[in-house]
């Protein structure tokens, strides 16, 4: 029915809203990541990726979903593009120009940082018990280099 507002403007929103939740469940089990960890890359609710990965996020806020895309992208682009079938390739490209779209909002779309992405690939690549060990090592490596920031700025 034009003009409610499940669709508006000539587009079945609900579809819409339907297929891009297919691909991001698509996208999130080929990556591996739980709704949970998707949500934490995120910054969003658990929640609001089972909503929009089953269609029920109609009324989803755009910020919501250029997160849940920034994030499911960031993991794309790690991954080596040889090995990607078309469909991920053409995901991976789409969410680039979504991010690059929303550069201006905050911790949308902001410029890829390579440590930080090749962090997240070691951290991946490890089982939920290595995962723990390597953020106790990390936490006290940032503790440590703090430590060695304040007494730098101390001393000068």
């Amino acid at each position: 029915m034009p003009g409610t507002e499940a669709q508006a403007n000539g587009v079945d929103w609900a579809r819409w809203m339907r297929a891009l939740g297919e691909r991001v469940l698509r996208v999130r089990e080929f990556l591996g990541l739980s709704q949970d960890q998707l949500a934490r890359v995120a910054c969003v609710s658990q929640g609001a990726v089972s909503r929009l990965e089953n269609g029920r996020g109609v009324a989803t806020p755009l910020l919501v979903v250029a997160k849940i895309s920034g994030a499911l992208n960031a993991a794309l682009s790690v991954l080596d593009q040889e090995r990607l079938s078309p469909e991920a390739r053409l995901i991976v490209q789409e969410g680039m120009s979504l991010s690059a779209a929303h550069a201006g909002l905050p911790g949308v779309g902001a410029a890829p940082d390579r440590t930080l992405e090749e962090l997240l690939r070691l951290y991946h690549s490890l089982s939920e018990d290595q995962r723990r060990h390597l953020l106790s090592v990390v936490r006290s490596m940032a503790a440590a280099l703090s430590d060695e920031a304040v007494g730098d700025a101390g001393g000068s």
